[in-house]
């Protein structure tokens, strides 16, 4: 068992004394402290998901890009599907799902 007067002397040491303020200062008052260090870490995912779905979406609008330059069919399948135009001699039903 250790003595209390040796335990004291311990943390009166002034490296450790000095060690313990320095961690104490660094994790709770310094301005990059734990916490924002984890916040950054935490936004920077985020941004980086945001970034991949993104990234899909624009090679997904590209590919559908290139096929409206290349094909006729795909400019009129376009038009319908998006615009719901029609032909002169065509009825045009829309059906709502649930």
């Amino acid at each position: 068992m250790i003595p209390k007067n040796r335990f004291v002397r311990l943390f009166l040491n002034k490296y450790i004394l000095s060690l313990v303020l320095f961690v104490v200062w660094m994790a709770f008052f310094d301005p990059k402290d734990w916490q924002l260090i984890a916040a950054r870490k935490q936004k920077l995912n985020e941004l980086e998901k945001s970034e991949a779905v993104l990234n899909r979406q624009i090679a997904d609008t590209r590919k559908e890009l290139m096929l409206l330059k290349t094909s006729a069919e795909s400019i009129e399948k376009y038009a319908r599907e998006k615009y719901m135009m029609k032909k002169d001699n065509e009825d045009l039903f829309i059906v709502n799902s649930p």
